[in-house]
Formats: structure tokens, C-alpha cells, sequence
């Protein structure tokens, strides 16, 4: 009985979350999207942690914003958004449009994975924008946790000529990031690359272009969760 009732409230979600809320100026439409932001996507929790915290100069990290709070940010100065969730069509996306458009602030969308890697395309393309984006900015995920702080790790190698080491703090409990869950895949990047450039000396941006290998990553980072894995 309650397994059937568990699969009827998970289709629920699965339809609520599905729905069509791009017409958001409707006040039905509006009302059921922030439910959904509310409780299907935690913001209820955001509204009291916001997981602000500085990266470098005029770069920030935190997780998923709220209108009132990119209207916070418009007022401090912050010129730029980066959105490391995609999925233009949901709710948090819109809200945060509506609100960025009205402080003046540029949204940038980039998708990032929170429990597997992305190609070397796509994170040159993070590269692109972290060179491009108006400063000061925010980037985000939704809970600020991982995503963010991969993110922000590797605008600390890139930009920032930060130590592995110091990269690596970037994801910790500090940030409720937990290594040893499946997106502690995003901590064994770090892992990874900072085995190959003790090895040879590679700079990141290079290994990423001519190096960087998703499904070996995958395979070691296996390894590495069964003590199998050489670090050095």
C-alpha cells in the first residue's frame, strides 16, 4: 500500500514539476510556480540560507536566489548572474529572470552536473564565460553546495593561480558539500588532475583541452571509493 502510495505521489511531482509555467504573468500560473519553488525545490529553506560567501574579488558563490534577493544583489553592485542549473522553463529560472531584468543585472545560464562530470567542451566553456561575465557576479546551483563550489574551484586554478589544496576547500561541509556521496565525483576531478599535474606539471585549462578523459575520471574515481585508486 504505501509503496503504491509513494509511486502516486511521485508521479504527482513528476507532473507538477513538468508543467508549463512560462506564462508566470498569469497569477494561476504564478501561484502554482511558487509553490513548486517553495517545496519541490526547497526554497523555503533558501529563504533564511542563502550560502553567500566570496570567492576572489568581485566573484561570489551561493545557491539558488530568490527575486528579492537578486534585487539585494542589484543593490550591491553585482552586475551578472551565472546559473549553473540550466532548464530555462521551471520556475526558479523565471523568477530569477524577472528579478535580474528589473535590477539590471545579465543572467548567464550554464548547466553543470552535480553527481557526474561534463565534457571538456563544456567546461571550456565555463573558462569563456568566467574570461567574459561582467564583475562582480554570482554564481549559483540550487543548493550552493557542489556545483558552485566546482565551479569555484576551477576559477581559483584558472584565474586565481590557486594550489589544488586551496581549490579543494571550495568543496566542503563548510558549504554542506559531502565528498562522500556521488557528487563527491566533483571532488575526484580535482583529485585526478592534481595527480597529473604533480606528474608533469600540466596547467588545467590545458589538461581539460588535451587531457581530460570523463569516462577515466569516472573509472578512477570507482577506485578511489574502493581504496584501489594511487593518488601519487
Amino acid at each position: 500500500m504505501f509503496k503504491a502510495l509513494g509511486r502516486r505521489l511521485k508521479a504527482l511531482e513528476h507532473r507538477i514539476a513538468d508543467a508549463d509555467y512560462t506564462r508566470i504573468e498569469d497569477p494561476r500560473v504564478r501561484r502554482r510556480a511558487m509553490a513548486w519553488l517553495l517545496f519541490l525545490d526547497h526554497g523555503i529553506l533558501r529563504g533564511v540560507w542563502t550560502n553567500f560567501f566570496p570567492v576572489a574579488e568581485g566573484v561570489y558563490r551561493s545557491n539558488q536566489p530568490d527575486g528579492k534577493r537578486v534585487l539585494r544583489y542589484g543593490r550591491m553592485g553585482i552586475k551578472a548572474i551565472l546559473n549553473l542549473r540550466g532548464d530555462g522553463r521551471k520556475p526558479f529560472h523565471l523568477f530569477e529572470k524577472a528579478a535580474a531584468r528589473e535590477a539590471g543585472i545579465e543572467i548567464v545560464d550554464l548547466q553543470l552536473q552535480a553527481r557526474d562530470l561534463v565534457t571538456a567542451e563544456r567546461l571550456m566553456e565555463l573558462d569563456e564565460v568566467f574570461r567574459t561575465i561582467p564583475r562582480p557576479f554570482v554564481m549559483h546551483c540550487k543548493s550552493g553546495a557542489d556545483r558552485a563550489g566546482f565551479a569555484s574551484a576551477l576559477y581559483l586554478l584558472l584565474y586565481e593561480g590557486a594550489t589544488v589544496e586551496e581549490a579543494q576547500k571550495q568543496l566542503s561541509l563548510r558549504y554542506a558539500h559531502v565528498e562522500r556521496s556521488r557528487t563527491g565525483i566533483l571532488d575526484h576531478f580535482l583529485r585526478y588532475y592534481g595527480r597529473e599535474q604533480r606528474r608533469t606539471g600540466i596547467g588545467l585549462r590545458e589538461w581539460i583541452r588535451d587531457g581530460y578523459d570523463p569516462e577515466e575520471v569516472r573509472r578512477s574515481f570507482a577506485d578511489w571509493r574502493e581504496g584501489r585508486w594511487d593518488p601519487v
